[in-house]
């Protein structure tokens, strides 16, 4: 042979040999370079939290209307201003007193005549008591003289009408004794009424509060029957008057905390104080009542918004991203210990910071695919890769 046939000879050797060789690679490569890496977890314990979003207005925890109690008196002075802080039984404002005084030294006349009245009719009783006791003595004594023959007829007659004169006389005084108390008692009522008229001609706060609004005008005539001439907020509490969609009314109880944020004040914690038992039917919104425990610089009206936590506790959880829904249900992607993956059925609960809650359907340290399980079906096998999040869950012994 010459020495180019063998050279030609040699190269189709090695070019076959690296052929068999690549072959055998890719045959022996094959089965594992076609399997996915998949990112999975563990299902875990840990912390879900249902919350209601709410909004709503600042409003008075108790509002007090101040109003006169007497109508038809000029308003002469106004003591106070809103934002004023009042203690109770401080002075508001002051109505026209001129015609209340007389009308109680008018009473007081009356009451010093009904006195005078009864002070007569005693005097009266009295000299009808005397007269009386001398009807009876001269009655006696016609008795007994005609009892002894030496007394008329007409003598004893005319006593017994006099003693019967001297008793109507005395009855008729203690009738008329009766009418002068009676008077009396009128006269006094009549200046007790006109006492408390001009005792609230000072109009008073009824509790400790603040001023919200004041409406009344110096020189105005006081009406209890227009608008009040004040607004006080009852120890100056203000609270949270928020509007919850009737769906979410049934998950709230009293007690039950909020997060508000308040426009031109920030966070501020918050309970639930009441929970109203109606809801609008135009609306479809039911009202709730939440109690901050921060007042400093909360003004009535304030817009408010935030969230209602309803539910909070410890629960099994997998990513969000591993639930999956389709026309059987919700499933998530479980993987066995031959990487094998198998379709399981859940029943998925809350949502809470990119975590599903899990009812039912799994237990601590299952092998969910954490993502992309869309793309795989039941009995794929694939090469599990943890989430840098599993290894911080503790796997169950």
């Amino acid at each position: 042979m010459s020495v180019k046939f063998r050279l030609i000879c040699f190269a189709v050797f090695l070019a076959g040999w690296f052929t068999i060789s690549a072959m055998m690679v890719k045959a022996a490569d094959g089965p594992a370079a076609s399997t996915p890496s998949v990112t999975v977890i563990r299902a875990s314990k840990s912390e879900v939290i249902g919350r209601v979003p709410l909004s709503g207005t600042l409003v008075p925890r108790s509002e007090v209307l101040i109003y006169p109690h007497i109508n038809g008196y000029a308003i002469e002075e106004l003591t106070v201003d809103v934002g004023a802080i009042v203690k109770k039984g401080d002075p508001l404002a002051l109505l026209s007193t001129r015609v209340l005084e007389v009308q109680v030294a008018q009473a007081r006349a009356e009451l010093s005549r009904a006195d005078a009245a009864i002070e007569q009719a005693q005097s009266a009783i009295n000299t009808a008591k005397a007269n009386q006791a001398q009807a009876n003595a001269a009655l006696s004594r016609s008795q007994q003289l005609r009892k002894s023959g030496t007394g008329t007829q007409a003598s004893l007659d005319q006593s017994v009408s006099a003693s019967q004169g001297a008793n109507a006389q005395l009855e008729s005084s203690l009738s008329g004794l009766a009418v002068s108390n009676a008077q009396r008692l009128q006269s006094k009522a009549q200046l007790d009424i006109a006492e408390l008229n001009l005792q609230q001609a000072t109009i008073t706060s009824p509790v400790d509060g603040l001023i919200s609004a004041r409406s009344g005008q110096i020189g105005s005539i006081a009406n209890a029957g227009g608008d009040p001439i004040f607004r006080i907020i009852e120890n100056g509490v203000v609270e949270v008057e928020a509007e919850i969609i009737e769906t979410a009314l049934g998950q709230l109880k009293v007690g039950d905390l909020a997060t508000l944020a308040i426009a031109g004040v920030g966070s501020v914690d918050g309970k639930i104080r009441l929970i109203s038992p109606t809801v609008d039917p135009a609306t479809r919104l039911g009202i709730v009542k939440i109690t901050t425990q921060n007042q400093t610089n909360l003004r009535k009206g304030l817009f408010v918004s935030g969230w209602i936590t309803a539910i909070q506790r410890e629960s099994l959880t997998v990513p969000s991203s591993a639930v999956l829904t389709d026309i059987s249900g919700t499933y998530v992607l479980t993987v066995a210990d031959n990487n094998i993956i198998k379709k399981t059925a859940v029943t998925g609960g809350l949502i809470w910071k990119d975590k599903r809650e899990i009812l039912s359907g799994l237990e601590v340290g299952d092998i969910v695919v954490a993502k992309a399980g869309v793309f795989f079906a039941d009995g794929d096998v694939i090469n599990p890769v943890f989430s840098e999040k599993a290894t911080e869950v503790e796997t169950p012994q």
